[in-house]
């Protein structure tokens, strides 16, 4: 067993409170970018941007605390190099909040044909250009350092769903060697710029109760900053994902934080937060908005319906950003019907704004002790097409 000794502390995570009804938790991570309260939802910057809102927007009207960019995307473009040379992803996008990198496993996985997986690493080819590269332990981490992200992930390779047994067995022992040449690499890596980065493995297994709990167990053991759960949210059932959520989350330890990837629907999420989960990221906010679906707290609309034609009323009565109030509903089905890219922006603004405003209720109602009482409440709420 590898054991990381974390360099000076650099992530510091305090639990404040635990909901009595469930395992919601309230917490605060601190970095040298600055304070992230948890839950938290990350907005996906893929290429060092949110899809259709600019930083000003960003900070000012959804103002998460923490963003997420992506290693495979940001390699290939604008290529490490171009990052160095601005003095890493924060000072190259114009963002002095926090970052974290996801290193790229999840976007190698959905190559499928254009990849090779192997010990060594994985060979794929640029959706791009088609040019062909290799992902490693070592260089992945190599990648983050220069990228410069606050939070940095493993290297590890996510599982399709539905998975053979075996071959999760398999991958699951690799991600796990992965992360011992990970962390021996890291350890001989210096960081690349004036603060320093966290580093968090990653939990694999698939759908199998008994390999979740001997990678969560092998994953608590390396003592790492924080802990991630990856191979969900990949097609299975709802279900599945909450009862590998709940199994996993018995056993990471409690006083680091818990970050389920590529989580999810605004229902998926209270779910999840109700099972002990401090961190998501989803690209759902900003790729449904893309196509017209936005996210409310009584329920889904979407905007291009005839419904809305005539629908004078905010975007939002209850919504946080300006665009909420400023826009009707009419305009804003207009614009989509029009193609006007002014309505994807909007729809965006919308749901990232949505989306923060729920995990910020959810902290405030665990820490006033009636988390459960509320999140079924938005549950049901929530679960309408309006």
């Amino acid at each position: 067993m590898f054991i990381f000794a974390p360099i000076n502390n650099i992530l510091k995570f305090t639990l404040h409170h635990t909901d009595p009804k469930s395992k919601a938790r309230a917490g605060t991570m601190v970095t040298d970018h600055g304070v992230i309260e948890t839950p938290i939802f990350m907005p996906v910057g893929t290429v060092a941007s949110v899809k259709s809102v600019h930083q000003r927007e960003l900070k000012e009207d959804i103002n998460p605390d923490i963003i997420l960019g992506n290693t495979y995307h940001l390699f290939l473009r604008p290529k490490t190099e171009i990052l160095k040379k601005a003095g890493g992803l924060h000072k190259f996008m114009g963002w002095d909040r926090n970052i974290l990198t996801d290193s790229g496993g999840y976007q190698v996985y959905s190559l499928s044909g254009n990849r090779k997986i192997k010990e060594e690493g994985v060979k794929f080819k640029s959706h791009i250009d088609g040019t062909t590269h290799l992902f490693t332990p070592e260089n992945v981490m190599e990648i983050q350092r220069v990228i410069g992200a606050d939070i940095i992930m493993a290297f590890d390779e996510c599982t399709p769903y539905p998975c053979d047994y075996r071959y999760a067995e398999r991958s699951m022992h690799m991600t796990h060697r992965w992360l011992e040449r990970c962390i021996t690499h890291l350890k001989k890596t210096p960081f690349e710029y004036d603060y320093s980065q966290a580093f968090f493995p990653i939990v694999q297994g698939s759908t199998y109760t008994d390999l979740r709990k001997r990678s969560a167990e092998y994953i608590a053991g390396v003592g790492a900053e924080g802990n991630a759960i990856g191979g969900l949210s990949v097609g299975e059932p709802a279900e599945e994902m909450y009862a590998m959520t709940e199994v996993v989350c018995e056993i990471l330890p409690e006083d680091k934080p818990r970050y389920l990837m590529g989580v999810g629907t605004p229902i998926n999420i209270l779910e999840n937060i109700a099972l002990g989960i401090d961190m998501f990221d989803c690209v759902m906010p900003t790729r449904n908005a893309r196509n017209g679906m936005l996210f409310t707290a009584h329920g889904t609309i979407n905007i291009k319906n005839k419904k809305w034609e005539d629908d004078f009323s905010p975007v939002d009565e209850m919504g946080i950003t300006f665009v909420d109030l400023e826009y009707s509903k009419a305009y804003l089905r207009h614009l989509f019907v029009a193609k006007e890219y002014l309505g994807k922006q909007i729809a965006t603004i919308h749901n990232l704004g949505f989306y923060l405003w729920l995990v910020r209720e959810a902290r405030k109602h665990i820490l006033a002790g009636d988390f459960t009482e509320w999140k079924d409440r938005m549950v049901k709420q929530m679960d309408k097409r309006l």
